[in-house]
């Protein structure tokens, strides 16, 4: 495509344009021109590129309660946003896990296509609808094409667990696997579930994990497989991660059986760097090394697209259990929104936030039940506004 009908669209005369190109009174037309296919490369190699700020540099963002413990949380992120002064507006939109029609999920969907972030509690998938209602948290992340689930365990300052020193990184295919929602019951009695692995979403998958390990200094990606079982299925999968590997020498690829790699990392987890895998392999590593670090009250994730990042807690946890009942604990949605902050290049927003809630937890020491404290949600967030306060920073009034 030329530039006169990147710019103008078709039918432009391109004599007018090569004219107008040489007058130094439009050289602003050339620069427009420079960040256009600037942006069109990055989008055509597959890189998440963050929306720009609107409205006096302030950022809209998409906010989906969800179920349990989902919309307190999101309440606290809130007020943390607006004590710091966080340059984000929130677009809230309900869904109801109950309902059949997917009327409040295409207005979900249809907010984070406007907005290109989000920030969202767990929905509920409930297993006394029909076979025909799928799962609405994954109805978002394949709509939006949400391939890449990250998440970072890492051992954090104040949580006494059993092992030390974690720092792992956790890449899972999102939108293909077990969870392709693709059952029938061929015969009565007989229910045949598909797992769908495809080599265009294995390579992508494979490459987001090596690009993210060279981008963090890391030295090793271990792929996770069963095709020693499932020998076209994962077998594709492992041989896409070996396809990949060879593009990033400075970078080793093993490779481990899930089975073996859930043992191994309630045993040794300091053996393991990044971590790359097939849906249902990562949900189960996911919550292993949740529970390594402090349990899924602690762990941020975040999904990312080529064109939009829905940000959440990692577990994807309800917490039904204890909604409204102002025990549950606010550090993995916090950190959550601190990662989505990064994503807008608010960074320093970010690491006042991060720095306060770690804060909190090492020095404060003040912790919700799950980690065997007495703290409340509210207090723990008190104590990080406070912290944020004492570092002087412009806030509103506590």
């Amino acid at each position: 495509m030329c530039f006169s009908t990147l710019l103008w669209g078709e039918g432009y005369d391109t004599t007018l344009f090569a004219t107008i190109w040489t007058k130094p009174v439009l050289l602003n037309i050339k620069l427009t021109l420079v960040l256009l296919l600037s942006s069109v490369h990055l989008q055509q190699q597959g890189e998440n590129i963050p929306p720009p700020a609107k409205y006096g540099g302030r950022h809209t963002v998409t906010l989906i309660p969800g179920d349990g413990i989902g919309p307190e949380l999101l309440n606290h992120v809130r007020e943390v946003f607006r004590f710091t002064c966080v340059p984000v507006d929130f677009e809230m939109v309900n869904v109801n896990s109950a309902l059949e029609t997917d009327d409040d999920m295409n207005n979900a969907i249809t907010a984070i296509r406007r907005n290109g972030v989000a920030l969202k509690g767990n929905i509920e998938t409930k297993h006394t609808l029909p076979a025909s209602v799928k799962s609405r948290n994954n109805v978002l992340r394949t709509s939006l094409d949400l391939y890449a689930n990250v998440m970072h365990c890492q051992s954090l300052p104040g949580v006494q667990t059993r092992h030390k020193n974690i720092d792992i990184m956790i890449i899972r295919e999102n939108t293909e696997g077990e969870y392709s929602s693709l059952e029938h019951e061929s015969v009565s009695g007989v229910v045949e579930s598909l797992k769908i692995i495809t080599r265009n979403n294995s390579i992508r998958i494979a490459d987001y994990a090596f690009k993210l390990a060279r981008e963090r200094g890391r030295r090793r990606v271990t792929a996770v497989h069963k095709a020693n079982i499932m020998k076209l299925g994962d077998g594709l999968f492992l041989q896409c991660c070996r396809e990949v590997a060879s593009g990033y020498p400075d970078i080793t690829l093993d490779s481990m059986i899930v089975d073996n790699t859930t043992m191994q990392l309630v045993s040794k987890p300091q053996q393991f760097d990044v971590m790359v895998m097939p849906n249902l392999y990562g949900n189960v590593v996911s919550n292993v090394c949740a529970g390594l670090v402090g349990g899924p009250g602690l762990v941020p994730g975040a999904n990312y697209g080529r064109d939009y990042a829905v940000f959440e807690t990692a577990t994807r946890n309800t917490g039904k259990s204890i909604a409204e009942k102002n025990i549950a604990n606010p550090t993995a949605m916090l950190l959550a929104s601190c990662l989505m902050l990064d994503h807008l290049n608010l960074n320093d927003y970010a690491s006042l936030i991060r720095n306060a809630v770690l804060t909190t937890m090492n020095e404060t020491r003040l912790h919700t039940a799950d980690l065997g404290g007495q703290g409340t949600t509210s207090e723990v967030v008190q104590s990080v506004m406070r912290v944020i306060q004492s570092k002087g920073q412009f806030t509103a009034e506590l």
